[in-house]
């Protein structure tokens, strides 16, 4: 290879290489940076994606390509050229190809699903045949499996002739002569046992498996809990027929955070990059929930409208009700994002609504004393600098304001707290209990609450 000046950045080492003198070498210096570095590479020079992974070896152009961006890996493929589009498809593990092409228009799949060989395009079409948030999506057919009547000996001498295609090596998984699967045991235990001992003699039976239809954020809390890198993935008949690695559950848990993310800022969840997904698409995202919050204020608008009456006897009570209502709504809101995020790491279940609503009673009471403190002690200070605001009840107007951050703070938190609870129950997403959709809810009731306090207290004097 060409000499270079070693202190020179990744970007001036590329562009060196790509000048028409030194381009010939190009694609050994590709080839000798570490995966990492030409996925940055790729990021840089976007526009050149596909002229790098063209020059990869098709190995190392399936490593890069599996950890690119879907926008990224759409435009290599449209422009990539068929041969090199082929070797690509069926270089790539199963699982990885598999969530490349769920995302891709039917037609497109149809056409790419033609470039595979016989057998990937049976592996591929099988997992395609599963739902789409289901744990058969993630496998891949690609483990190692041994019988109970194998010594440790032919373990070892299996590993060494198909491990190389394996995804991983670090359990083995012991099945029967239909199948089924057996155990599973981990690699160690083979490395550190006499050659002549026979695998039975490692099974204790003591297994964790997933289904095929399992759901995917499911899979999830299952690894999280076992501390497992590989989990082997049976079909309703306890057949083995792959396994799904801890990289596929990251990307999942990664996916599912985005989403959650989105649905809790009172969107849908974007099936695209922000960049990359259609104005109109995204406009369609988000109107629906715009739509909903927009009718739910117009209830906050009815209620106040009820109490029309004794907003025109006692104006000085509409002073309050942006800060009434925005406190109800913001101890709603963190309750509500407390909640979904323990039940997505499985800190909470349905089982402990009794505990959270108990808690959140006491928390509430004691988050509205506090702010109703400050809201009882700002009239009584601002009425001794200014004494005609709030007039001679000011000390009324002190207890209503008081009072019914009480109650609205203690109603947010409730409501905030179950309502995650109750769609989850329902088998929706508890994300979309989102603090905008919280905060629009409690708004409706902290103006109920609020004049409510206001006829106790100021009936007879104000009102």
């Amino acid at each position: 290879m060409i000499q270079f000046d070693q202190d020179m950045t990744l970007q001036e080492q590329f562009e060196f290489f790509h000048t028409e003198e030194n381009r010939k070498d190009l694609p050994e210096f590709l080839n000798e940076l570490n995966i990492s570095d030409v996925a940055l590479l790729i990021e840089e020079n976007g526009e050149q994606a596909t002229e790098i992974i063209g020059l990869l070896s098709i190995h190392r152009a399936a490593s890069t390509f599996k950890i690119l961006e879907l926008g990224v890996q759409k435009d290599v493929i449209k422009d990539l050229q068929p041969l090199k589009t082929a070797a690509l498809l069926n270089e790539l593990p199963a699982d990885d190809r598999t969530a490349f092409l769920e995302e891709l228009p039917t037609k497109v799949v149809r056409e790419l699903i033609k470039l595979l060989n016989p057998e990937e395009r049976k592996i591929t079409l099988s997992l395609l045949g599963y739902p789409e948030d289901s744990v058969g999506r993630l496998m891949t057919p690609d483990y190692i499996a041994v019988q109970s009547d194998w010594t440790i000996a032919e373990v070892l001498e299996h590993i060494r002739e198909v491990g190389k295609d394996s995804e991983t090596i670090d359990v083995i998984y012991v099945v029967n002569d239909q199948g089924e699967l057996v155990d599973d045991v981990r690699i160690r235990e083979f490395l550190l046992s006499p050659p002549d001992r026979l695998v039975s003699e490692l099974t204790d039976g003591r297994y964790i498996e997933l289904n095929v239809y399992d759901d995917q954020e499911m899979a999830n809390q299952v690894f999280r809990m076992n501390n497992r890198v590989a989990l082997p993935v049976v079909d309703n008949n306890n057949i083995l027929v792959g396994i799904v690695t801890i990289d596929d559950i990251l990307w999942v848990a990664n996916e599912e955070f985005s989403e959650d993310m989105q649905k809790m800022g009172g969107t849908e969840a974007l099936d695209e990059p922000y960049l990359e997904i259609s104005i109109f698409k995204l406009f369609k995202k988000r109107i629906g929930w715009l739509i909903v919050l927009f009718i739910g204020e117009m209830l906050t608008a009815t209620a106040m409208a009820t109490y029309e009456m004794a907003l025109d006897k006692a104006l000085v009570l509409s002073i309050f009700i942006p800060l009434i209502i925005s406190s109800g709504g913001n101890t709603g809101s963190q309750a509500s994002s407390l909640i979904i995020q323990a039940l997505t790491v499985g800190e909470v279940t349905l089982a402990d609504w009794w505990n959270v609503m108990r808690r959140e009673i006491i928390s509430g009471v004691l988050l509205g004393t506090v702010l109703g403190l400050i809201g009882f002690l700002r009239v009584i200070l601002w009425s001794q600098i200014f004494p005609a605001v709030y007039g001679p009840h000011y000390m009324l107007v002190a207890a209503v304001v008081g009072i019914s951050l009480i109650g609205v703070v203690l109603f947010g938190t409730i409501t905030g707290s179950m309502l995650p609870i109750a769609l989850k129950r329902l088998g929706a997403d508890p994300a979309v209990s989102s603090a905008p959709f919280v905060a629009t809810l409690v708004d409706v009731t902290g103006v109920v609450i609020y004049f409510n306090c206001a006829y106790f207290f100021l009936k007879g004097t104000m009102l």
